[in-house]
């Protein structure tokens, strides 16, 4: 199945378009990573533990797109955008929202 964040696809035009999906992912922040997680942000450099967390969630919340498009007979969405939320104060957990049209392509 294509999975794309553009509105269609070159060479392959749309035959049927077959409504909106989404999906959700939230994964949990270890918060003794996190903390020091919180030097790096002040000193500078990545979090590993935070980047795993949203590779993860965005990996979980695509491959559920796709079951739901697949339930209606796509072969592809389009138009896929991933938003992201951290809720709580502490930053305890990433909330991976996705959403797109699934499509059927001629």
């Amino acid at each position: 199945m294509i999975v794309t964040t553009t509105p269609q696809i070159d060479g392959r035009p749309v035959a049927q378009y077959l409504g909106l999906v989404s999906a959700q992912s939230v994964q949990g922040v270890n918060f003794v990573r996190d903390f020091f997680a919180r030097f790096r942000d002040v000193f500078g450099g990545r979090s590993q533990t935070l980047e795993s967390a949203l590779r993860t969630a965005r990996e979980q919340a695509t491959d559920e797109l796709q079951r739901h498009a697949k339930q209606l007979g796509a072969n592809a969405v389009v138009g896929v955008n991933f938003e992201i939320s951290m809720p709580g104060a502490q930053g305890g957990m990433v909330v991976m929202f996705a959403s797109g049209t699934a499509v059927r392509l001629a």
